[in-house]
């Protein structure tokens, strides 16, 4: 069996999913000795290396469909073809990182549990992105002050709402514009941070780093406050 690959625009491995099929269940990554002749062909060139990415593809292409089944929830109303299309979006790009970065596998577990990480962190990309596809993303520097306008609801505590109204004066006073667009979008509207990344052309590394900034900021100003939140949560925020 040899396997068809190519390069599309942007430099992303493509497998022919012709081929994926061709592969039998031997291609499971329950079965060792599976796991060590894929790595042995993904290393090894040639016709071995080309059979071993079809393998490789093959079974990503299955932990891709598992992944978005069980994201069926977040993926309703979205055609099965296209469903389909993403499982094989996020084989194939799973496949181009671990060949990629391939030289970084230390053994540490067997090589396809390694691997099938690749496809589930695409997956689980891909999907979040899709059910965001037609949702705005409003990153108003006001909309942090419906914090302090909330009414407390009957469950709600005096201490509670207090707290609440200090959150909305310090994101005011401590956190720059960019700062509380950030902390609003991730932690209060729940936008996931690979969709604000997307939507903002960012880094993620940078909406960590205006998160983390933004939550040690706004922990530091409560407890000037007299809001001590260490019983609320350990650690730096």
């Amino acid at each position: 069996m040899t396997a068809a690959t190519a390069i599309a625009p942007g430099g992303r491995l493509l497998v022919r999913p012709a081929y994926a099929r061709e592969v039998t269940d031997a291609s499971t990554p329950s079965r060792p000795d599976t796991s060590a002749a894929l790595l042995e062909g993904l290393r090894g060139g040639g016709a071995a290396a080309e059979e071993a990415v079809a393998a490789l593809h093959a079974m990503l292409l299955r932990g891709a469909h598992h992944e978005l089944g069980r994201r069926r929830e977040q993926l309703a109303g979205v055609p099965r073809g296209e469903v389909e299309d993403l499982a094989t979006q996020a084989a194939d790009d799973a496949v181009a990182a671990i060949v990629a970065k391939l030289h970084t596998f230390r053994g540490d577990s067997r090589f396809t549990t390694w691997a099938y990480k690749f496809v589930l962190l695409e997956a689980g990309v891909k999907a979040r992105r899709r059910a965001w596809q037609d949702r705005e993303v409003v990153l108003d520097d006001a909309s942090w002050q419906r914090l302090a306008t909330a009414a407390p609801s009957a469950q709600q505590t005096a201490e509670e709402a207090e707290l609440l109204r200090a959150i909305a004066v310090a994101m005011a006073t401590a956190l720059s514009p960019r700062q509380r667009e950030v902390l609003t979008a991730l932690a209060l509207d729940g936008v996931p941070i690979d969709v604000l990344a997307e939507r903002l052309g960012s880094p993620r590394g940078a909406l960590y780093k205006s998160l983390h900034d933004a939550r040690r900021k706004l922990r530091a100003a409560l407890a000037d406050a007299g809001h001590d939140l260490g019983d609320r949560r350990g650690g730096d925020a």
